[in-house]
């Protein structure tokens, strides 16, 4: 890779990203298109979350008033209101999907799910209306057994939700596991994972001591960051982009005791460049070799793999 001189790309769709409100909303939205991406899946876990139909529609009127060349697709907070009834009237509204948030596993999780059976009317709604559902595939640190990471002690209730709804299109958000992998490579096509830029090349090492590295799921193993690479190398279709990009204030993050700073890494203006980062970081470790990495197996992880399990039409943009 290191001997292209140039490479066009189509227009990236992003599946996973958190553009915030306020005057940090108005500072990152811009820089969506500006990193590659024309489609952008916009995650609902803002102050007060998303939870009402009416919130989303207003929040996505907000995104379009800064920027038209971005496609915003929103989603719900899964959340007792959250209702059959309510999911008719998102699917009525053109809302994507709904996020699953554990209780208490990341940024403004506060409001989020400690039962999962207790949403299964919810879940068998929207698997008849056509609504994807959006896991953050973690646990709490207290309900994981000894020496098995919080996304390996999610995967389960992953497998459970799958043979309750199989129809259900369900995305395992920011897998960073070679256990979680391989879990959505077992399960049926209506279940798929977002891969982002920084698990391809960060691991455990530098998530504990950079505040600026520090994210939920918190990268891991090298070799299981080496599974992401080669899942997507695999030109395996249930494997596409979601950034996770995520920003918080510089001040919140470098003032922040060790291992305290708010989870996330802000990565939106540069994400494709990332993603090729990382492949090309992979190969010069023996990873994989140059040849693995095909113009079509980039397009289908950046643009075309994501917009196909949403059923979204292919983009003309570059």
């Amino acid at each position: 890779m290191k001997n292209i001189q140039r490479l066009e790309l189509p227009a990236a769709a992003d599946m996973h990203v958190h553009l915030r409100q306020g005057d940090m909303m108005d500072l990152v939205v811009p820089t969506v298109r500006q990193g590659g991406v024309d489609t952008a899946f916009v995650m609902p876990n803002l102050l007060p979350p998303l939870t009402a139909v009416e919130q989303v529609l207003e929040y996505k009127a907000k995104l379009t008033a800064i920027t038209q060349d971005v496609n915003f697709l929103m989603s719900l907070y899964l959340h007792p209101s959250v209702t059959p009834e309510v999911i008719a009237k998102a699917a009525e509204a053109g809302v994507t999907g709904v996020k699953l948030y554990p209780q208490g596993v990341t940024t403004n999780s506060e409001s989020g799910v400690s039962d999962i059976t207790a949403f299964y009317d919810t879940f068998a709604a929207m698997e008849k209306h056509g609504i994807v559902l959006n896991i953050h595939g973690e646990v709490l640190e207290s309900l994981a057994p000894a020496d098995t990471t919080l996304e390996e002690a999610f995967l389960p209730t992953l497998k459970q939700l799958h043979d309750r709804f199989p129809q259900l299109r369900i995305v395992l958000e920011h897998c960073t596991t070679s256990a979680a992998v391989e879990a959505v490579k077992a399960c049926g096509p209506t279940v798929g994972a977002t891969i982002t830029a920084h698990h391809l090349y960060l691991t455990s090492h530098e998530a504990c001591c950079d505040p600026f590295a520090f994210c939920k799921p918190i990268p891991k193993k090298p070799t299981d960051r080496d599974a992401l690479i080669k899942a997507i190398v695999s030109g395996n279709s249930k494997f596409f982009f979601g950034s996770d990009s995520a920003p918080h204030p510089l001040q919140s993050k470098t003032s922040a005791e060790q291992g305290k700073a708010p989870a996330g890494v802000f990565t939106q203006p540069y994400v494709v460049q990332l993603v090729l980062l990382g492949l090309e970081e992979a190969i010069d470790r023996g990873v994989i070799s140059e040849a693995d990495v095909t113009q079509e197996i980039l397009e289908n992880f950046l643009s075309r793999n994501g917009r196909r399990f949403y059923k979204l039409p292919e983009t003309s943009g570059k």
